[in-house]
């Protein structure tokens, strides 16, 4: 029998609909910050029994031995696993497990586990985007029924969350850098564990996130960030590009997406590049908006805060990250290979994404585990139309100390039905993401996207 998880810090707020009138945060709990609670609105202490510590600040500053450019050294390499858990013991764990990981263990009894390691909350941002949650949380506020945003910067907008709205605008919003560079690529291993690599160059420009940035600049311009993806491989597929503005009022002015088809040599509006789209050469293994765990509007569901749960959640995945696995240490049919896999208690908040009955996706309900330090979603678990379990997603996160971001490392999309996963972010044999770049908006326009593909 499957044990319903337990949920703490429910509040009579996290009940209201995404329709309810919220109000704005008061001078009390903006006084929180920083106090009781971290600059981001997390618990700053631990759990009852000491396996949650409390926050201290997170990871400030790169290990000794970094240098930029490197694959980011383990600062726990010496810890070793508590526990681990697999079909045999999988009951004694359940309320800090997610119903989509215990089908895991259901789908692959054999070989799918979880060593679970000591929790370090090394979730950190710099001191700017903590000064602007602060400034911010007594005006930010979501208009057109949650299809967009406005009187906030840089920080997260809500770090008291009253709807699951606005933990998952936290989600949209949290600070990933500023002009990124990233290398890598995705595969799709088919049921006998053989696959072939897709390869991306990614560059995103957040404007969002820049220390400079105002509400009332953000508003005039209605954009958040600019994203740019190029496929390096295979040979039929290198050239295809993609190029999307992430608009703030997603009412006023919706996402503006372009395409580059190699083949044709051409840039076409892509209207379609949303929802339940498939995702880039993907196999059909996930959607548009599935990217980055969410990304996109949120107008086809009704969202609730259902409250916190402490989980065993994919952190810290310096292992996975490292430079030293090739593709084949990782990649096996049904799952990725669970001994570079790290799991640590944390709490999350725990959001219900119901579709709208006067709506279409191929999801009809998604639940958002969502870390409380960095708001990071780290595990969703998705149902089908049937509401049977469809999908389960995981992001392996590291906090990137040379940018003072918690960010994934690697997302992965386990399909219940197929018995296959997508696993993009791989990035163990390339060039690591470059935090310095300095882009300018002429590098996110069309004609850009047509120079890239060439």
């Amino acid at each position: 029998m499957i044990k319903k998880p337990t949920l703490i810090a429910l509040t009579l707020c996290s009940l209201f609909s995404t329709t309810a009138a919220v109000a704005k945060m008061t001078n009390e709990e903006v006084a929180r910050l920083g106090a009781d609670l971290t600059p981001l609105g997390a618990e700053k202490a631990g759990n009852a029994d000491g396996s949650i510590p409390a926050w201290t600040g997170g990871i400030t500053k790169a290990p000794a031995g970094y240098t930029p450019g490197m694959h980011h050294p383990d600062p726990y390499a010496d810890d070793k696993v508590l526990f681990t858990i697999d079909k045999s013991n999988v009951d004694k764990y359940q309320a800090n497990l997610s119903p989509g990981q215990v089908a895991l263990f259901e789908a692959y009894p054999d070989t799918f586990k979880m060593n679970i390691y000591t929790t370090h909350r090394s979730a950190s941002n710099p001191q700017f985007v903590y000064d602007a949650t602060k400034q911010y949380a007594p005006t930010a506020e979501l208009i057109e029924e949650g299809n967009g945003i406005k009187n906030t910067a840089i920080g997260i907008p809500f770090p008291i969350p009253k709807t699951g709205l606005e933990a998952i605008w936290n989600h949209l919003l949290r600070y990933r850098g500023l002009s990124i560079e990233r290398f890598g690529g995705q595969a799709a291993p088919t049921a006998s564990g053989s696959y072939n690599m897709v390869g991306f160059d990614e560059q995103l420009l957040v404007k969002y996130s820049d220390p400079k940035a105002t509400p009332a600049e953000l508003q005039e311009s209605n954009i958040l960030f600019k994203f740019k993806q190029k496929v390096t491989e295979p040979a039929r597929l290198a050239g295809t590009a993609l190029l999307v503005h992430e608009t703030m009022d997603q009412i006023l002015t919706p996402r503006q997406a372009w395409t580059y088809n190699s083949g044709q040599r051409r840039v076409r509006r892509a209207p379609n590049v949303a929802y339940d789209a498939p995702g880039t050469a993907a196999d059909s293994l996930r959607t548009t908006d599935d990217f980055d765990m969410f990304n996109g509007s949120p107008n086809r569901y009704t969202w609730t805060l259902k409250g916190k749960q402490e989980l065993y959640v994919p952190y810290n995945s310096y292992k996975l990250h490292s430079d030293k696995l090739q593709y084949d240490d990782i990649l096996m049919a049904g799952h990725i290979k669970p001994e570079h896999v790290r799991y640590e208690k944390h709490r999350v908040w725990v959001v219900e994404a119901d579709l709208k009955s006067d709506t279409r996706h191929i999801y009809k309900k998604r639940v958002f585990y969502i870390d409380e330090d960095s708001w990071q979603v780290q595990v969703t678990d998705i149902y089908d139309n049937r509401d049977q379990m469809y999908r389960v997603a995981m992001a392996h996160t590291i906090n990137y100390y040379d940018a003072l971001t918690n960010w994934s490392t690697l997302d992965v999309y386990y399909d219940l039905n197929s018995r296959r996963y997508l696993a993009i972010g791989l990035d163990n044999q390339e060039k690591m993401y470059d935090f310095s770049k300095s882009f300018n908006d002429n590098e996110f326009t069309s004609s850009a996207l047509r120079r890239e593909g060439r």
